[in-house]
């Protein structure tokens, strides 16, 4: 399913899908000294190491043929299925992508299986409230709380994790569904929405575009949200988990 996903919305992807570099430097304090890295849903390479001993996995062909000179080898596969021994991997990495895969579980425990000493994802946690967008379009929040799982759910997958805030700089450059939080007529793209996949599984977006719109232009989202345009970023619910050897060193 995930690969059928982004081979749909994949062609223009890494336009809008940048690595942003605060979240990349996340990534990497979490990921420590590691060197032998698996990336698994990799996608076009955003928040991959750059260590030699990095290997991706993405099922998406797309995707794959987006990946820029120089990325790390890439082998197409499923999460749930990695081609690799027990423990071929100091470390493995998920960013964004657990929430698509076809068997949650099952990806969870590949990625606990080949790696040796800590598994680092990022995600977003259902438990979260959303944010105004979903005033607009409470479908997706209702999607993604059925589909990302929650933090007990990567506790008895992975055993003791620790889940750090990631917040969301107003500025980010990565585009995915909360990145637009403080530019609102970014929502109203077309490009915009087709990088993001939750308004890819959309029935129809129209209503709350229109809905969207006419607020943006009537001062009505002004009124209402205008005081999010002062804050510098936010906590929506993105987390950076970590599972393995202690990272209390950890600073975001």
């Amino acid at each position: 399913m995930m690969s059928e996903l982004y081979d749909r919305i994949g062609s223009g992807y890494s336009h809008f899908r940048r690595p942003d570099p605060r979240i990349a430097a996340a990534v990497v304090r979490a990921l420590g000294d590691c060197e032998s890295i698996v990336n698994v849903g990799a996608g076009a390479g955003s928040y991959e190491p750059k260590a030699p001993g990095v290997v991706a996995v993405e099922p998406s062909i797309a995707m794959i043929r987006q990946r820029p000179p120089g990325s790390a080898p890439v082998v197409q596969a499923s999460a749930t299925d990695l081609p690799f021994g027990d423990g071929a991997f100091e470390a493995a990495l998920a960013v964004l992508t657990v929430h698509h895969w076809p068997d949650r579980p099952r990806g969870l425990a590949e990625l606990r299986r080949v790696a040796r000493d800590l598994v680092v994802i990022l995600t977003w946690d259902p438990d979260a409230p959303g944010f105004w967008l979903v005033d607009y379009f409470p479908e997706l929040v209702e999607s993604d709380r059925a589909i990302f799982p929650t933090l007990a759910d990567l506790r008895h997958a992975l055993g003791p994790v620790r889940a750090a805030p990631l917040p969301i700089p107003h500025d980010c450059v990565d585009g995915f569904l909360g990145a637009y939080w403080r530019r609102p007529h970014a929502y109203l793209d077309a490009g915009v929405r087709g990088a993001i996949s939750g308004f890819a599984k959309l029935a129809d977006v129209g209503p709350g575009l229109a809905r969207l719109r006419h607020d943006l232009s009537s001062g009505a989202w002004m009124k209402r949200y205008g005081e999010m345009l002062q804050w510098p970023d936010v906590d929506l619910g993105y987390r950076l988990v970590i599972a393995g050897r202690p990272v209390d060193h950890l600073t975001l």
